[in-house]
């Protein structure tokens, strides 16, 4: 089934604090969502975060069912593992499962590039790109990449008030976050036109 391909892995594919190098930051031990497809609910998405501003890792993982009726028609499971050391970006993996196809993507920073292997083969993204990651709006206005597909993005992201940030191009998305900058919520649209809404829990 398609109709969670594109936008969805776009909008999964990763997660709202901003990793600014060498700050101290109250980094939560978790973020949790639920996730509704045209307001019904299809699954979870939780980021737990370990180590310390010297060391950390962001592990997230996605689990997803959509139904017609009461038949389970796509079934999606995703991870990814990003580690940050002294507050940037070194290296993620992802696997993702999407109704049995399984790929994976393996990204590091290697100084002068981004060195990035996925399904599509080895790209090289630039010096300062960083993955998609929805939970950290410290990433927004740099080079991105998606973590399932390996592959740079072209999308444009704006700050358009207050902890709000709209993603456009390759993806309709708008992020929210509260005043200490954690990742509160998403809105998305997929390719097939519904919506797609993450509520924190």
């Amino acid at each position: 089934m398609s109709l969670l391909v594109g936008r969805r892995e776009l909008i999964l594919g990763g997660m709202g604090l901003a990793l600014v190098p060498g700050a101290a930051l109250a980094v939560p031990a978790r973020l949790a969502f639920q996730v509704f497809r045209n307001g019904s609910k299809v699954g979870e998405h939780v980021v737990a975060f370990t180590g310390d501003d010297s060391a950390r890792t962001a592990t997230t993982n996605v689990n997803m069912t959509v139904k017609i009726g009461p038949v389970p028609v796509y079934k999606y499971k995703h991870q990814a593992i990003e580690k940050w050391i002294d507050g940037k970006w070194a290296s993620c993996d992802t696997t993702t499962n999407g109704n049995g196809k399984v790929t994976t993507v393996a990204a590091r920073q290697m100084g002068g590039y981004v060195q990035i292997n996925g399904p599509a083969g080895a790209v090289r993204g630039p010096a300062n790109a960083l993955p998609f990651s929805h939970w950290n709006q410290g990433n927004f206005g740099k080079p991105l990449f998606n973590q399932q597909e390996g592959k740079m993005l072209k999308v444009t992201c704006t700050q358009v008030g207050a902890g709000h940030w709209q993603v456009r191009g390759e993806a309709q998305i708008d992020d929210f976050y509260d005043a200490a900058g954690n990742w509160t919520g998403l809105k998305g649209k997929l390719e097939d036109g519904s919506d797609m809404e993450y509520r924190r829990i």
